[in-house]
């Protein structure tokens, strides 16, 4: 496993893979590598011939009052990690590296950066365009894995990639969760045993939401608050939305016939959480990996 730190020594590497004729994927993170993101590792090492982990920290998808300064980062236990999965390229940039001192230009999809965790995190959503874009543009890779987990994220990105014309295809990978149902993220590290106990309320919520469209409710609002009534049991457990939109454009929907996203978000303590479950036009969750 070769661990880079520069973006010339990067798109060198990924050259002689192109040059090869290897396929190559890419796995971007911010670290703190959980069951989740190997899952995506193992999902490209699935599909590609050699599979490149970017590890960078963006500040720039971190509000004024967010958790930058304190988001948790151990480079040598993901290197381990990494190691173990066989990845061939790790890209650890810092952040003079990826975005110098000089930066004038920012990657924007317009409506879709507004929604869901948007409004609440003004800007957020640009950070992550400008980055992803960025990565894709070094790495050059033939296939880009993300989570299902970030949902927004993932629409977002798909449309950036129509609009820019990146010939890069995106699978977004099911969800990886504890037992309880919590699903994994970096920022579970910061809850407390109380706080941890109260998280899963999210999932039940959604699970709530899943069983009434599978017995045949397809009015969102009903399903909005059936699912609002199970957080309502954790009152440490701050309710920031619970919506139920298109996939793909974020947009609220009133009936779910032809499918939807349920989406919320949440803060527990002073972390906050997001998870979702998307509905088929049957009602059923769907589960298998999404391709654009």
């Amino acid at each position: 496993m070769r661990v880079l730190h520069t973006i010339d020594e990067m798109r060198a590497a990924c050259r002689e893979v192109r040059r090869a004729g290897k396929r190559l994927g890419l796995v971007p993170t911010m670290g703190a590598l959980h069951a989740g993101h190997l899952s995506l590792v193992r999902a490209a090492r699935a599909l590609c011939d050699v599979v490149a982990v970017s590890i960078f920290v963006n500040p720039l998808q971190f509000g004024p009052k967010e958790d930058f300064s304190r988001y948790p980062r151990d480079l040598e236990h993901d290197r381990e990690l990494l190691n173990h999965e066989r990845v061939d390229l790790v890209f650890a940039p810092n952040a003079d590296e990826m975005y110098g001192r000089d930066r004038s230009t920012d990657v924007t999809v317009e409506m879709l950066s507004e929604r869901l965790c948007g409004r609440s995190r003004p800007g957020h959503f640009r950070g992550v365009t400008t980055v992803v874009a960025k990565l894709f543009h070094i790495v050059e890779p033939d296939t880009a894995f993300f989570g299902q987990k970030d949902a927004a994220q993932a629409a977002i990105i798909r449309q950036m990639v129509r609009d820019l014309n990146f010939d890069i295809q995106i699978v977004v990978a099911p969800t990886v969760r504890e037992p309880d149902g919590l699903a994994l993220s970096s920022r579970n590290a910061y809850l407390t045993p109380q706080q941890r106990t109260q998280a899963p309320v999210l999932y039940r919520a959604l699970m709530r939401v899943q069983t009434l469209a599978d017995r045949g409710e397809r009015r969102a609002a009903e399903l909005i608050r059936a699912g609002e009534e199970v957080v309502r049991e954790e009152p440490e457990v701050k309710l920031e939305y619970l919506e139920v939109v298109n996939p793909d454009t974020l947009q609220p929907v009133a009936d779910v016939s032809g499918g939807a996203l349920v989406a919320v978000a949440a803060v527990v303590g002073a972390t906050r959480l997001i998870d979702n479950v998307l509905l088929t036009g049957s009602g059923q969750a769907q589960g298998p990996a999404l391709t654009n």
